[in-house]
């Protein structure tokens, strides 16, 4: 499959919207208008650290979205990044579409500098933990959440 990979411009929205809102569903996250116009605004703007980009096939069809940002690593003094949303209509899912993305975003890790680029998903994710493997190492840290 060979995918054009581009950051979403204003026509893009409704696409990524439904695209959004599958992940959000994926993961059993509420989503409402406020929380859609908020990340549209981040990924927008060019003062957020958070950048998005769309995946189009060759037809057009809008069939996957990234979302990803700089983190500072303290204990590496060095700028890593950090792919918070990583989603691929299930149409599409065993296309090949994945791989693509993430070479994309290996693409921008050169470009941005970053020594690597890290990701969470869940454990029961096997599927796309399939596609990660072949990209990237699993690391052993265990991530925690701390509720205020």
């Amino acid at each position: 499959m060979t995918l054009t990979i581009a950051v979403p411009q204003d026509a893009d929205r409704a696409d990524w919207e439904r695209l959004y809102r599958g992940y959000a569903e994926y993961y059993g996250m509420h989503m409402d208008a406020t929380i859609l116009d908020t990340v549209w605004g981040w990924i927008q703007s060019p003062d957020s650290p958070l950048q998005g980009l769309l995946a189009r096939t060759a037809d057009g069809e809008a069939i996957g979205l990234m979302h990803f940002r700089a983190m500072p690593s303290p204990l590496r003094g060095a700028t890593i990044g950090f792919l918070d949303d990583l989603f691929l209509a299930p149409a599409h899912r065993g296309s090949g579409a994945v791989d693509e993305m993430l070479d994309e975003l290996r693409e921008e890790a050169r470009r941005q500098g970053w020594p690597f680029v890290r990701w969470i998903t869940r454990e029961h994710n096997y599927r796309a933990r399939g596609v990660y493997d072949r990209h990237a190492t699993r690391t052993d840290w265990l991530t925690y959440q701390l509720e205020p």
